[in-house]
């Protein structure tokens, strides 16, 4: 699995990148337009993300723009909407009119609140089906 981390904290980088490690190569982005090159190197480079784990708050472009871009990058590539890439957003906002932006609008595939727990972030990847049973 390749993971691309997306956060502007170096300590939540580092804790989820610790959590990822054993599962997934892992790169890091540290804003929204760091994210939206990386994402576009790997799906031109034909070796996408299985996963990004994307900030919703950050500078220079927020995680819910970087989410938009990422998502009409697919859709120019032709991915098929069952292929597209997980992801993750993961905040400290509470927000609901955030979450709905995110789900609805931005096409993100699940939501959690920091602090991230290990074990609700392990679950998450099991029911997306990025890691098995066995791996964990």
């Amino acid at each position: 699995m390749r993971a691309l981390i997306v956060d502007d904290d170096f300590y939540s980088r580092s804790m989820l990148h610790d959590m990822l490690r054993p599962y997934a190569g892992c790169d890091i982005a540290v804003n929204g337009e760091e994210a939206v090159y990386a994402f576009k190197q790997a799906l031109e480079g034909g070796n996408p993300y299985d996963l990004v784990c994307l900030d919703l708050v950050m500078p220079e472009m927020d995680g819910q723009q970087a989410l938009w871009e990422i998502r009409a990058l697919e859709h120019e590539h032709g991915t098929h909407p069952t292929q597209e890439t997980k992801v993750i957003v993961i905040t400290m906002l509470d927000d609901k009119k955030e979450t709905h932006d995110a789900f609805f609008l931005g096409g993100a595939t699940s939501y959690i609140v920091k602090p991230v727990d290990q074990n609700k972030l392990l679950d998450e990847l099991r029911s997306l089906k990025l890691v098995d049973e066995v791996e964990i």
